[in-house]
């Protein structure tokens, strides 16, 4: 038999394959395994890292919080305390306000008009003044309208006569008639001869009172009373009816209207208000809603509805006695739809995203979700879990979490202290301007050592005035700090001599631990002895609290110029924060380190 070879590749046995997958499937667990110890283990060693760097820094910062710019905690702080300004929850009315754009239109506008032509002969009005109703503006040429006048009235005492004569012939013929002695046709027609020459004297009446009419229009006078515009005409032009800008325009102002726009959504609650007989009162400011000009209330309102900008007019009136609004001025409206009476308030700074921090009895903040509702001024109304008389955080609420330690401080002491750095900085630039040019163009190319030396000796120069000058007491200072005899002082520099041994008192540590001088080596000459007289001008004003003079004492010049070119909130919490780390001074002041 032929003997039948195959030639193809025998195949594996099915177990063996089965095995090696295993294999690689652990092998590949392992390594997973293996990268994620490795991840884990890498994680910790650097969040133990971090940890300590934290803990190092923290207790650097604590070590050296006094002579960080900052002078203060971080941000949020950690558990280090806060300091914060406070305002209380009260319990009020509240005014529902709308607030609009209006302008103000006179009760009444007109152009004055000559009613008859002529020269004006005077111009009786002064531009601007207010005048009464009826009170003579000018004159016009009044001798044609006197000479008509005189001719109607000639005419009305001729036919008066004629009228007379005819009334007794009259009488005459019907007592003939009675006798009849005469036709009675001659008494018909003098009856109407009589009545004919009394429509004549009528006719010639009215000529008479129409003459007198316009001779009375030669006094032009106000319709009304108002506030007089610019004059059109003068004296000697040629004036008449058909004038289209007349002589004067006249307003009245008093009272004087608003007109302004409010959306149709309080529509209904105004109508209502207005038909109990209720006043709806409107407040106006000025341009920069800062001082309020005028207090009304609403007298009308429009009969349609403004369909593009679904709003409806509104019209106020104000009496304006002292005559401060003008027509076409521009106002600020706030109009008083409703009162809220007996609601919660705080004060709207402190109203964040629907929460406010409340201050408990444990110097601690926590917050409360609160309901928000309309704002009156600086209070708004809430709803929400707040009593009458807690204190909510107004000041410093970016620094705060659930639960942080915070101290209250006075507002005023920061609002003050912000103010003396202010008046400090101007007297600063008021002094540097009072500099000649030439003066001013060095001090810039000196360095700030001196810059500030330069500045203290104008400064000393100036407040001395007649007396001596203040190196001389500097130089006594030192004299007798160092044991070395010195020359009399002049009469004039007695008060700073007597000023200089509690200076010798103040400084006596800082001697104590300087190395002592040599005795046949003059001491320097200390630039801080005339810092009194010398800074003087520098000092800020009265008022301030001692501990802010202090702090602000304290400061170099270069850290005072960087807070004073803070906007005013960061400065405010700058100097805040000072406040807060500064430490109690041993004798009760803190002596003042430049």
């Amino acid at each position: 038999m032929p003997l039948n070879r195959s030639f193809a590749r025998p195949q594996r046995p099915t177990r063996l394959q089965s095995g090696k997958l295993r294999w690689t499937s652990a092998l590949l667990m392992a390594a997973i395994a293996l990268a994620v110890v490795g991840g884990g283990a890498w994680w910790w060693k650097q969040r133990q890292d971090a940890a300590a760097a934290a803990a190092a820094g923290s207790a650097a910062t604590g070590t050296n919080a006094a002579r960080r710019p900052g002078g203060g905690p971080g941000r949020f702080g950690g558990g280090n305390v806060q300091p914060v300004s406070v305002g209380t929850v009260q319990r009020g009315d509240v005014r529902v306000v709308v607030s609009a754009i209006g302008t103000m239109s006179a009760r009444a506008t007109a152009v004055v008009r000559a009613k008859v032509s002529g020269e004006l002969t005077s111009v009786r009005l002064k531009e601007g003044d207010e005048v009464r109703a009826g009170q003579v503006l000018a004159e016009i040429d009044a001798r044609s309208y006197q000479a008509a006048l005189s001719q109607a009235q000639g005419t009305l005492r001729r036919d008066q006569a004629l009228l007379k004569n005819a009334q007794l012939d009259l009488k005459r013929y019907q007592d003939l008639l009675a006798r009849d002695s005469i036709a009675s046709q001659q008494v018909d027609t003098q009856a109407a001869l009589v009545r004919q020459l009394e429509g004549t004297v009528a006719s010639d009446q009215a000529q008479v009172d129409a003459a007198r009419l316009q001779l009375s229009y030669t006094q032009v006078t106000a319709p009304f009373a108002g506030r007089l515009g610019l004059r059109q005409a003068d004296k000697g032009n040629v004036v008449g009816p058909s004038d289209a800008n007349g002589i004067v325009t006249i307003n009245q102002v008093r009272p004087i209207d608003a007109a302004f726009s409010v959306p149709e959504a309080h529509l209904p609650q105004m109508r209502r208000r207005m038909a109990a007989g209720e006043e709806l009162p409107v407040e106006l400011w000025d341009r920069d809603s800062r001082r309020q000009l005028a207090k009304g209330r609403v007298v009308a309102l429009d009969n349609a509805i403004d369909s593009t900008t679904g709003t409806i007019k509104v019209k106020a009136a104000f009496a304006n006695e002292d005559g401060s609004l003008y027509p076409n001025q521009f106002v600020n409206v706030r109009l008083q739809v409703n009162l809220l009476q007996g609601v919660l308030t705080v004060p709207a700074t402190a109203v964040q995203n629907n929460y406010v921090y409340l201050v408990q009895e444990d110097s601690t903040v926590t917050q409360r979700r609160i309901r928000v509702g309309v704002t009156d001024g600086d209070r708004v109304s809430v709803e929400g879990e707040l009593r009458e008389g807690e204190q909510v955080v107004t000041d410093g609420i970016d620094r705060l979490r659930e639960g942080a330690k915070v101290a209250v401080i006075d507002a005023g002491a920061v609002t003050r202290a912000d103010q003396a750095a202010q008046d400090q900085a101007a007297q600063r630039r008021a002094f540097i301007a009072s500099l000649p040019p030439d003066v001013r163009e060095k001090l810039q190319k000196m360095s700030p050592e001196e810059r500030r030396a330069f500045l203290r000796e104008r400064r000393a120069q100036m407040g001395a005035g007649g007396a001596a000058a203040p190196a001389s007491a500097a130089s006594a200072a030192a004299s007798s700090a160092s044991g070395v005899g010195a020359p009399a002082a002049v009469p004039a520099s007695a008060p700073q001599a007597s000023a200089a041994p509690k200076q010798q008192r103040s400084e006596a540590p800082a001697r104590a631990a300087a190395p002592q001088a040599s005795p046949g080596t003059a001491p320097p000459a200390p630039s801080a002895a005339p810092s009194a007289p010398a800074d003087r001008a520098a000092e800020p004003p009265r008022g301030i609290p001692p501990q802010v003079k202090a702090l602000l004492d304290q400061m170099p010049a270069d850290e005072r110029a960087r807070v004073m070119a803070m906007p005013q909130e960061e400065r405010r919490a700058y100097i805040r924060e000072r406040l807060q780390q500064q430490p109690p001074s041993p004798g009760g002041t803190a002596s003042p380190a430049r």
